[in-house]
């Protein structure tokens, strides 16, 4: 059997409920499973009886990372992705440093890395060992006919686009640098070869995505070796959160929250109330942890407020979600058959926000146009009209299809074990 290392972003929520439950099915499947990471992880990780191993003790000591990351709450637009850039280029500085050493005296023989964590490639490179890229996020791979995933440009194949697209990632481009420069001084002390761009620290053995195919926009230039396998969201792996189900009135719910990290933005949950304050539903509003319900106290239309909820629970129960549009918030939608509005704030939410669109499992609202009157128009149209239901169960029933975390572990044991690229089925 394997031992395998994990490699994700440490306080972010969402890479850490995709990438534990690989772990878990791995570990199901008789192999050893190690994420090494930041002390923020540590709850997370022994909540899904995954081990374990901390590294940056000195410069992100425990609560430091979410600290940062809690700051990324307060921001939008550029000037959020400028921030996470930094903090991305920070825990990739740490990992450098530390991970290798602690790696080989874990005997770690291959690593599951998350494709924000660029620098796990090169991590795998010097240690000799195979590594596979997963994608928790909104696939980030740059193409010329899809749009940056920053931005909620519509898709289009047409030559305009092609060449809007072009500007956008050269600005994308540009505010990355920063974290290729410190990946390639790495390299270089490590005699390996320079990436010219940070798509090359991607698996060549296996890239995967915990979306169905269906919810991306037409793709022509992704590895032969790129798979969709679906969502695998799972409660397993998560700590249990207390929620007042004997509040919930029977009334078609709808469930509101703005994740765990862009979630700084009291007036957009007062909007969100007001919006909803005379539909025929009940307003089930999680704060993420950015504030307490009782600082909230009179929100229109008296929704039931909690600082966290058992989001799949919730989900369970829903008729609509008014989202952020995250991918991992997303793709827990997308597996309960859950149509949403989305109101993106930053980073990939806006690409995750124009695919909700694009597939009619959705709405979007913008969070610059974000007023009562629009967000409750949207609402209502994803409440009455039965086209974006169907949708959501036609991308539920495409994520189920996909094969899930079993087909994924499927596709890790074979690259490891052959060494070889694990091509996509219509590459076969």
């Amino acid at each position: 059997m394997t031992h395998f290392g994990i490699i994700c972003p440490g306080a972010t929520t969402g890479p850490l409920n995709t990438m534990l439950p690989l772990g878990q099915e791995l570990q199901r499947r008789g192999h050893r499973v190690t994420l090494f990471g930041t002390h923020d992880c540590q709850p997370k990780a022994l909540a899904a009886g995954i081990e374990f191993q901390p590294i940056g003790e000195k410069d992100s000591p425990p609560g430091s990372t979410a600290e940062s990351f809690a700051k990324l709450g307060q921001l939008r637009g550029l000037a959020a992705f400028r921030h996470t850039i930094e903090l991305l280029k920070h825990i990739s500085s740490v990992t450098l440093q530390e991970a290798p050493a602690s790696m080989k005296a874990a005997g770690v023989e291959a690593l599951l890395v998350n494709q924000s964590s660029v620098e796990g490639g090169t991590i795998a490179e010097f240690l000799e060992i195979p590594f596979i890229t997963v994608c928790s996020a909104v696939v980030i791979n740059e193409e010329p006919s899809i749009p940056p995933f920053f931005t909620t440009w519509k898709y289009s194949p047409s030559g305009w686009a092609r060449l809007r697209n072009q500007i956008g990632y050269t600005l994308v481009n540009s505010i990355v640098k920063p974290v290729e420069d410190l990946i390639n001084e790495y390299r270089r002390e490590w005699k390996l070869a320079l990436y010219s761009n940070l798509k090359d620290s991607y698996s060549p053995l296996a890239q995967i995505s915990n979306a169905p195919a269906e919810f991306e926009f037409p793709r022509e230039e992704l590895a032969p070796w790129f798979h969709f396998t679906g969502s695998y969201h799972t409660s397993a792996n998560r700590i249990p959160v207390s929620f007042p189900d004997e509040k919930l009135t029977g009334k078609p719910l709808i469930y509101a929250s703005m994740g765990t990290l862009q979630n700084r933005l009291i007036w957009v949950f007062e909007t969100i109330a007001s919006a909803c304050e005379d539909l025929d539903a009940q307003l089930v509003i999680s704060l993420g942890g950015s504030a307490k319900p009782e600082s909230l106290p009179d929100l229109a239309g008296n929704p039931l407020v909690v600082e966290y909820a058992p989001q799949l629970e919730v989900l369970e129960k829903a008729t609509l979600m008014i989202t952020h549009a995250g991918m991992n918030t997303t793709m827990e939608c997308v597996k309960k058959g859950v149509p949403m509005v989305a109101i993106p704030v930053a980073n990939d939410q806006p690409g995750v926000a124009a695919r909700i669109a694009w597939t009619g499992a959705g709405e979007l609202v913008p969070l610059k146009k974000l007023n009562v009157s629009r967000l409750r128009n949207a609402v209502r149209r994803v409440l009455t009209e039965e086209s974006y239901k169907q949708n959501a169960l036609r991308l539920q029933a495409a994520t189920h299809a996909a094969g899930g975390v079993s087909r994924a572990a499927d596709i890790i044991e074979q690259a490891v074990s052959t060494g070889k690229p694990v091509l996509a089925e219509t590459q076969q």
